[in-house]
């Protein structure tokens, strides 16, 4: 039984936390745009997260581990022992989680070594692919957050703009019948201590322009349809617009984790261990075979 029993092959992939640069292109938009900036350890607990997900284990289990057993097995098998084997067979753990708390390692043990070594690499691929498609929905996220923000204060911007302008023809309006009234169709000259014209602009003393520059600016101000370029902060918050809606992540410009150790193709079985079933086994017949003299050598004393 011993030397019948099909050896098993252990294939390891070890992960560790991204570097800055690995993560720079979730913050494009970041000091720019008051984008939420996320840092190493954020995307590194969202992969860890996948990593070790009973969900993403459960997905490998139905759409790899279940497929590649004999029909045999799968049919007459329950559900809950091949979920027990597999849980043997594909192992994700902390090795030291005191001096090397970001080191993780996926372990699979199978009869194939080139199988093992494939599924440990895909293992580590459904995580990263998972946690790149949450990052990219949590940057989408933020860009439509903010491009919301943007939005509302074009809109406040503009609704304040028209006020403004519809405040300023009832002010004209006002100001031109002042201006007939007191026969003043051309501007006065006017002078202040102090160099405010504020009041003669808008303020009470606007008849003082005369009510041909009056009806002039009354004229352009009633056809005036868009408000655009007389909003000031408008063209900034519209770079800030376009900026957003170009900022595309890439995945091929990101990543996760960092691949400590690649996955290579195992060349010794580490089951069964025979070198040690066989030393065990010879320490174990002596032991035995000691405790057998003893009793031998006990019942003949007391035949004699």
């Amino acid at each position: 039984m011993l030397f019948s029993a099909p050896p098993e092959y252990e294939a390891r992939a070890g992960v560790l936390p991204p570097s800055l640069g690995d993560i720079a292109a979730y913050n494009l938009g970041g000091g720019k745009l008051n984008l939420s900036e996320f840092n190493v350890s954020d995307i590194y607990a969202v992969f860890k997260t996948n990593l070790l997900s009973g969900a993403l284990k459960r997905t490998f289990f139905d759409e790899t581990y279940l497929p590649a057993l004999p029909a045999d097995k799968r049919v007459d098998t329950a559900q809950d022992k091949l979920w027990e084997e597999f849980n043997k067979t594909l192992t994700v753990k902390a090795p030291d989680i005191k001096n090397t708390p970001g080191y993780y390692e996926v372990t699979v043990e199978l009869e194939s070594p080139d199988l093992a070594a494939e599924w440990a690499n895909l293992y580590v691929d459904m995580a990263e692919e998972k946690t790149e498609q949450e990052m990219q929905q949590n940057v989408r996220n933020e860009i439509a957050a903010r491009t919301r923000v943007i939005e509302r204060q074009i809109d406040t911007l503009l609704i304040t703009a028209k006020k403004r302008r519809e405040d300023r023809i009832v002010r004209l309006r006002e100001a031109l019948v002042v201006a007939e009234a007191v026969g003043m169709d051309a501007p006065q000259v006017v002078t202040s201590s102090d160099g405010d014209l504020t009041p003669f602009v808008d303020g009470n003393l606007m008849y003082i322009r005369g009510a041909k520059a009056i009806r002039a600016e009354l004229a352009v101000l009633e056809k005036r349809e868009n408000d655009d370029p007389f909003v000031n902060e408008l063209r900034v918050l519209e770079k800030q617009l376009d900026f957003l809606e170009k900022i595309d992540v890439n995945p091929n410009d990101v990543s996760v984790f960092t691949l400590d150790s690649s996955v290579e193709i195992p060349e010794t079985p580490v089951k069964p261990k025979k070198a040690l079933i066989l030393a065990l086994g010879v320490i174990v017949g002596g032991i035995l075979g000691v405790f057998a003299a003893f009793i031998s050598s006990g019942f003949n004393s007391k035949k004699v």
